[in-house]
Parts: C-alpha cells; structure tokens; sequence
C-alpha cells in the first residue's frame, strides 16, 4: 500500500479542526485508511543516517498514512482532506469543470509518426491563473513521484511533465529524434547536453538512474518541443529547465506520455482534478487539443462523469445490513459518490467522478457503503447455509505426519515447485520424456523450465548447500509433485509425495528403512503382503545396484528407497553417501 506523508499541522488546518493522534488514527479507520506511522522528518533520517545528519531537520510532527493502492484520489493532502471532509459531511464533493477555449486560443498537442514505436500516447491540459504556496508546491511535485511510482509503474506505462506555460508557447510537438538529434539544458543542470550525454549524466544518480533502461536502447528518444522549438521535456526521463515550474508560477502546462492511453487519462485527471481547487476560479480546468499522426484529434483532460445503477437490496444482502434505500444513498454519497435514489426506491443512481477511477464494477461501490457504514457496526450473524469448516483431510494427514518425522529427528524442508530438466532427468540417471514433467513455455531461466516430477532433487540441492553442517544431515519434504494427466481438464495432476534423505560417512539404509516402517507405524499399516505395506528388490537409475526396494502397501507401488547411485550423488555436487526414500502417501488419506 502506498504511504503518504503529510504535516499534522498543515492536515489539521486543512480539516478546519485539531485531533489527538487517537482519534485521528479513528478517522483514518473509519474511512478505510491506515495511520501507519507518527515521526518527524528529523526522527526519519536519524533513524536511516543517524543524529549527526539529522541536526537541522525539521520537528514538524509527520502522519505516515497507507492508503488503498487504487485510490490514486488520496495520494495528496488536498485528496485527502477532500475525501475526509465530504465523508463528515463538512463539505460537499465539488463538481470538476472542463473549459474549452474559443477555437486557436487554446493549447495544442501535435503526436508525429516517429513517437509509434516508443510512446505513442500522450494528453495533455493546462491549470490556468494558479496560486501556489510553498507547501502546495511540494505537495504538487510529491504527487507526481507518488504517481510514477504507483500506477505509471515507475514510469514505463506513464510519465508526467509539468512546465510554466509563460515560458514557452504553443503548439507543442511530440516527437522522436536520434540522441544526437536532441541537445538541451535538463531540469536543475548549468549547461545543454545530447541526449546520449544525459544518458550517461544521470547512470548514477540515485533517481533517475531507474528509468533509463525505458529507451536507452530505442534508436530514437522521445521529446517535446514548443513552436520556437524549446524541449519542453525528454519523457520519461527528464524535463527541460528552461520550463521548470516554481512557486511563482502561475500557468501550468501538465503533459502526460506513455504506452498506455487509459492510464495516462486516468493520471492526468488525478493531477487536475487535485489541484484545481487553487485555480482563480476553484475546480476547473483549461483544456487542451492533442492532434494524432493521422489527423483526428482529442480534447483532454476528458473529465468524464458515468452513472452506475444498484438495487439497495443487493447492497444490503452483500453487507448483511438492512438500511433503506435513502440511507444508503446518504453513505455513498459520504464517499465522494453523489447518489440519489430513484424508481419508487428500487433502484440507487450513483455518479462516479473523474477522481474515481477505482469504481468498475457494482462491487466496488457496495465496499464504499460498508466503509460509509463501519464493518464494526455490521452485526454478527449465523450463516444462513449450514456448513462446518474442516480441514481436507490430505493437509491434515501432512501436518501430523511432519509432526512426527520432525520428532523422529529428521529436519523439514520447504523446496521450490519449479526446478531444471536436468535436475529431475539426467542428473537422476533418467531421459527428460520418461518424467512425464509438465514444462513452462517461456522459462525466464534454466533453473525453473519444469515442473518437478519428485522431491528428491530439491533435498540433495539442498544437502548440497548445506555442506559445511554438522553430519549426519536428515531433511525430509512433504509437498506435491505435478505430472501430466491428459484426462484432467488442466492436463496435469497433483500428487502429495513424502521424500526423505539421510547423508552421513555411511550410506545409512537402516536408518531411511526404519523411518519408513515408523511412517507405516504411524499410518497404522501393518508389515505384511495382503492388507499392509511390503518391500521387494527393483532397480532405479538412480539407485545404487542391488541396494533399491519398491514399496508396497493397499495393493499398489507408493515409492522407492535405497542407497543413492554415486553418480547422481557426484552430480548434484556431494561427497558423501545418501540414502533417500520417496513415497506417495494419496493412497493412506
């Protein structure tokens, strides 16, 4: 969940009133949210660089607060008073308002062809007669960062930029051009540099160093020019200086480019709709012309308003609450959706607001109304449908058996489920065809191309890592092993397996048999060929001659023990003896 950091004094005024850290970590609750943390900027980096560097910070009381991942509305402290003051019915949600300028007057986008390959999707809008303070400034940029990291994704699916209008003059130009093509002075730098030499100017710095690898590669670089042909920004790297917004600005031009048009409109919405309020007239936004290569255009931010219809009853029957339709309607609108009720009461209409993009389905809105509600207020109740909650039986077999070899002093290991054809097939002594094992399509790497067919590779990986321990080593696994099955609707089949180990200076095939028949013990099957469990001499590649037995209980082969094959114990980089037994324990459940 993202964080948000905001000063308690400043919060305080926005909300018009003062709370004790209790009572606003109970707001904070009420409304689906977290206070996470109470600090100060000085406490933080004391605690992450220690007290020298920390003197001179500010002691201004910080509130650490997790917020929803998909509310991208409450990433600021404007959202969140916003939100937090409609949810006391202090305020009521603001309407957003686009204004389109009269034709030539306003601002325009052009895309060009070259931008197709590498970002081809941009919007654009522009806050017009804005008033910043400092605090609001930060607050404004902090936004942004909080943006590229949540849902732009670090950048590669969205990049903002945000440049003082009356620096520069439209229309802007979207383009792409060869590094050496592209040569200006980057936000905060002394001089102009190619973009090649900007690449390699910001390898090591801390931030930016993240996002290069998004085109360094591409032939060519995106970039923004206005009419006079001053870069506006090199998206998603870095902005010019020459349009760096500051606290004196007054118009902001906010272009967002990326690979995805819905989020790119979703965050260009957030940043307007947030920061409107501090506009000459509050809550609007001047909109802006984005023409694409094949000539149609679009006016953005779209600012879109959509309404959405849900039968209280669903509502209630979903909560487990009986409110009427009026009351309802009053919660969601508490939670920045303006609800009225319509048709006789059967139905509820609500309006979700561009600040919203969170609200898809009829689900989302009826979580709204239980937070509105309180989950503490929803009264406990009996399920209507009678069932008892167990536990399946094979997970309860394997808990109590894992109980009893822990005891029997073997150590439990927990292995990876995906492993290399080489692990479960030819270091085993085995052909990759005769595993049955269920490949991946597109393995990222060599260790993870199968499925595994058995446990033991992942215990000798593990003995093998754990070499310099103590002898005798006893691991034992009880997990599943998958196998193609065509007559399942996957085309594979899980099955519960118990593998067990014992490496020593010795081989130690009496202490794996006799683990074996205290597991029998335990299972309650007796020693014997008819109605109980048997072992007969067989061979197995990876078995020592001579020294492997199949074993056999209810009539069927469960498993395999015996004296590991010098060579699997070589390739799988040990030096010592190693009996192992593997059993598939189904058959006892």
């Amino acid at each position: 969940m993202p964080t948000v950091s905001v000063k308690r004094d400043l919060l305080f005024r926005a909300l018009g009133r003062s709370y004790t850290d209790e009572e606003f970590n109970e707001l904070c609750f009420e409304f689906g949210l977290e206070l996470d943390e109470v600090t100060s900027e000085k406490d933080i980096i004391s605690k992450e660089k220690g007290e020298e560097k920390a003197k001179g910070a500010s002691d201004s009381v910080l509130y650490k607060i997790d917020v929803p991942a998909n509310r991208y509305d409450l990433l600021c402290l404007e959202g969140l008073v916003r939100g937090l003051q409609v949810f006391k019915e202090r305020i009521n949600f603001p309407t957003y308002e686009k204004i389109i300028p009269a034709e030539g007057e306003g601002q325009r986008l052009i895309i060009t062809e070259e931008t197709v390959k590498i970002r081809p999707h941009a919007v654009a809008a522009v806050l017009r007669n804005i008033t910043f303070t400092k605090e609001r400034y930060d607050s404004f940029i902090d936004l942004q960062e909080k943006l590229h990291q949540n849902i732009c994704r670090r950048r590669a699916l969205v990049a903002i930029g945000t440049h003082d209008l009356d620096t520069i003059s439209g229309p802007f130009t979207y383009t792409a051009k060869a590094p050496s093509e592209i040569k200006f002075k980057p936000l905060n730098q002394s001089q102009e540099y190619t973009a090649s030499q900007i690449m390699n100017l910001y390898r090591t710095d801390n931030h930016l160093r993240h996002y290069l690898h998004l085109i360094e590669n591409k032939p060519r670089y995106p970039v923004i020019y206005d009419s006079n042909g001053i870069v506006l920004s090199m998206p998603p790297i870095i902005n010019g200086d020459h349009t760096k917004i500051s606290v004196n600005t007054r118009n902001v031009f906010i272009e967002c480019t990326g690979t995805d048009i819905t989020k790119a409109k979703i965050v260009l919405d957030i940043i307007v709709t947030m920061f409107s309020e501090y506009c000459e007239k509050p809550f609007s936004v001047e909109a802006a012309e984005v023409v694409y290569p094949n000539g149609k255009t679009h006016i953005y931010p779209e600012l879109a308003y959509r309404k959405e219809k849900v039968k209280p009853e669903l509502i209630n029957k979903k909560l487990g609450i009986s409110e009427t339709p009026s009351s309802l309607a009053k919660l969601l609108t508490r939670m920045c959706l303006k609800s009225d009720v319509i048709g006789n009461g059967n139905n509820i209409e609500i309006e979700i607001p561009p600040t919203r993009p969170d609200v898809i389905h009829a689900c989302d809105i009826i979580e709204d109304a239980a937070i509105a509600y309180g989950y503490n207020n929803i009264q406990m109740t009996i399920p209507k449908t009678y069932t008892i909650a167990n536990q399946l039986p094979l997970n309860k077999l394997t808990e109590l058996l894992r109980m009893d070899l822990a005891a029997a002093g073997f150590t439990e290991a927990l292995t990876f489920a995906l492993c290399s054809q080489e692990d479960i097939a030819d270091k085993l002594g085995m052909d990759i065809s005769a595993t049955n094992a269920v490949r991946i399509a597109n393995p990222k790497t060599t260790e993870f191309q199968v499925a595994r067919t058995t446990l033991l590779p992942g215990l000798l990986k593990t003995i093998g890592a754990n070499r310099k321990m103590p002898l005798p080593l006893k691991l034992f696994e009880i997990s599943d092993i998958v196998v193609k099955d065509p007559n399942t609707d996957v085309g594979a089949r899980n099955y519960r397996h118990f593998c067990a180990v014992y490496y020593n200076k010795s081989p130690g095939f009496e202490i794996i048999h006799g683990l074996l028949d205290r597991v029998m013990q335990l299972l309650e099957v007796p020693p014997n060929e008819e109605k109980g469990y048997m072992i007969k001499a067989t061979e197995g590649s990876a078995f020592f001659p001579g020294r492997c037995a199949e074993i056999f209980a209810k009539g069927q082969s469960i498993g395999k023990l015996g004296v590991l094959h010098p060579d699997v114990i070589t390739k799988f980089e040990l030096t010592m003896p190693c009996s192992a037994l593997e059993i598939n324990i189904e058959p006892f459940v």
